[in-house]
């Protein structure tokens, strides 16, 4: 009946219930290092997920037309340019791009180094889902989300299965 009453509000817009912590409806309470650990994980890629779409726009636009332009960038994302100003001061800061006046933004070698990341983990990702069955397009954008959140070993096993079987 939870399950039905889960899809119902789905199917109205609303989001649906939250699921039980642990295993099951009747599992108990995971440890509170372990909630700790698994809610700390989830910030610092919430952080890095921004960061990492970035550069690797950043990057695709300069493979595809030489230059990545804050036009272009806030563009492709669906923001505002006063949005993406403020990031690349941020990016600049961290040592991953470089702001030329009236010639856009470049990325340095660690900021290509983290694009080449994102975008194999990207890959990873997308390659698993298709593996499952999930559709060209869905894989796309599910991908885009999925690939900030998983860890180390889930990417590893995603590629194992996705070898396997394409």
């Amino acid at each position: 009946m939870q399950d039905a009453s889960r899809e119902l509000g789905r199917d109205r817009g609303q989001k649906p219930a939250p699921e039980p912590h642990g295993a099951g409806a009747d599992a108990p309470l995971v440890d509170a290092e372990v909630h700790v650990e698994s809610f700390r994980q989830a910030r610092e890629a919430r952080r890095l997920e921004l960061v990492e779409d970035y550069v690797e726009l950043i990057a695709d636009l300069i493979g595809d037309g030489g230059e990545a332009r804050q036009v272009d960038i806030a563009a492709r994302l669906g923001v505002a340019q006063p949005t993406v100003a403020k990031m690349l001061k941020r990016l600049a800061e961290d040592g991953l791009v470089q702001q030329r006046p009236y010639r856009g933004v470049f990325l340095t070698a660690a900021g290509q180094a983290l694009a080449e990341q994102s975008r194999e983990r990207h890959r990873i990702v997308e390659r698993f889902l298709r593996a499952v069955g999930v559709s060209a397009e869905t894989a796309r954008r599910d991908a885009e989300g999925i690939e900030h959140h998983v860890s180390a070993e889930t990417l590893e096993a995603f590629r194992r299965f996705a070898d396997a079987k394409l």
